[in-house]
């Protein structure tokens, strides 16, 4: 029997509960990380759409930076969606000058690049890794401008405000994608994370 591992939540802010469901839903064991006891006990890490800035803030304010920074450059698995997916770059086109990320994805992402909450969208994609199309909702999602050498695209756009761009990523162990598919009850994408969870333990 396959090992059911267990899969933080970064729960100071953003679609918390609909990832803890999506990813119990898919075979992992799903619990919320406040703090860095625990960060100690998990297998990967989830981190949620939400607003990065004040995810970023909270990341601090908990302690939690350095040890999600740490665990991240020692191999652990990480998914981000929408907010996530700007924490997990290592750099940013239109942040906050104060904002700062936890990196392990060689990508540049824009903030906010599909525009304002009422130029949400959404649009069916096809993703690598996983089979037939997904509904991707974006919400004032980031897209990546560019990515290192070792990283894949998995999905681009096509159509909407952003033919053609890159918004969905992996790195190694390193999952991101611009878009919610938490919000769908669609949980194809969680379990490509799992995979990739189960492939390095």
């Amino acid at each position: 029997m396959v090992r059911r591992p267990t899969v933080g939540v970064l729960a100071v802010q953003g679609d918390v509960p609909e990832h803890l469901a999506a990813l119990e839903s898919v075979g992992a064991r799903a619990v919320r990380v406040r703090r860095p006891t625990e960060l100690d006990t998990v297998d990967a890490l989830v981190l949620p759409g939400g607003e990065s800035t004040t995810i970023d803030r909270l990341v601090r304010t908990f302690g939690l930076y350095d040890p999600i920074r740490a665990r991240l450059r020692a191999g652990m698995p990480a998914y981000g969606s929408c907010a996530g997916m700007i924490l997990l770059a290592d750099r940013i086109v239109d942040g906050r000058p104060d904002q700062q990320t936890l990196g392990g994805l060689d990508v540049t992402v824009r903030r906010n690049a599909f525009g304002r909450q009422v130029d949400s969208y959404e649009e069916d994609l096809t993703i690598a890794g996983t089979e037939g199309r997904i509904r991707a909702v974006f919400i004032r999602a980031p897209w990546v401008e560019d990515v290192g050498p070792g990283v894949e695209v998995l999905a681009r756009t096509g159509h909407g405000p952003g033919a053609g761009r890159i918004v969905a990523v992996r790195e190694g162990p390193v999952l991101a994608t611009s878009f919610h598919p938490e919000l769908t009850g669609d949980h194809r994408v969680h379990r490509l994370f799992i995979e990739i969870v189960r492939e390095g333990s």
